[in-house]
């Protein structure tokens, strides 16, 4: 009975000790290393890719932000899991996609939408925009509906409204969308992207030298 007793006691002692030697390597040491490893290597990036303006935290390069007026680069449209109506910054509540198929009439209708308004809102005095010139990213929302990016070619629709609006040069803003177009990852992974915060931070800038 006491042996019982004796080796009941011993296995709970042995597999308490397991559960807080694991508890700290697990729950604290490995967290407090890799957090220190991050904060050394890549303290951008393991801070949330903040983006600064005027000395102040205004959004993350990895989260595209709504509610742009005209005079600024619009984002991709934000379609998806439930919308937000407090901060609509950040449009969405969730990150997901619309889930919607590809013959589906809702989409479809969301697209044509959104095409007729690119047309009409980048068309200027001396510009005018043709359905054909609309890429895919200005009227259909990403994966996760939260894409911070639009394509080249969608910046490049938009240098003319922007160039008329902000009196600027065509040349000026055009200059500016090939200083802010990241090329692919490593030099072939994924395709040339625009980031619509940074492009917007640098647009204000301009407008208020010029």
């Amino acid at each position: 009975m006491n042996n019982s007793v004796s080796n009941t006691a011993r296995l709970l002692w042995a597999g308490l000790r397991a559960l807080l030697v694991l508890t700290l390597v697990t729950g604290v040491v490995y967290p407090l290393v890799v957090t220190g490893i991050a904060q050394a290597v890549f303290p951008g990036k393991a801070n949330g890719s903040e983006i600064k303006a005027d000395g102040k935290v205004v959004g993350s390069s990895l989260i595209g932000q709504q509610g742009y007026s005209l005079d600024y680069f619009q984002g991709r449209p934000a379609n998806g899991l439930g919308t937000n109506s407090v901060n609509t910054q950040y449009k969405l509540i969730l990150s997901g996609a619309t889930n919607l198929a590809a013959d589906s009439k809702v989409l479809v209708k969301q697209v044509e939408d959104a095409k007729a308004a690119v047309v009409k809102n980048n068309s200027t005095a001396d510009y005018k925009v043709k359905p054909s010139q609309v890429p895919a990213d200005a009227v259909t929302s990403s994966g996760s509906g939260l894409d911070p990016d639009i394509s080249p070619a969608y910046a490049e629709l938009q240098v003319h409204r922007v160039a008329e609006r902000n009196h600027l040069s065509v040349t000026q803003v055009e200059k500016l969308v090939k200083e802010h177009t990241d090329g692919r990852t490593l030099g072939f992974i994924g395709e040339p992207t625009v980031n619509v915060l940074e492009l917007n931070i640098a647009l204000k800038s301009l407008v208020t030298k010029s």
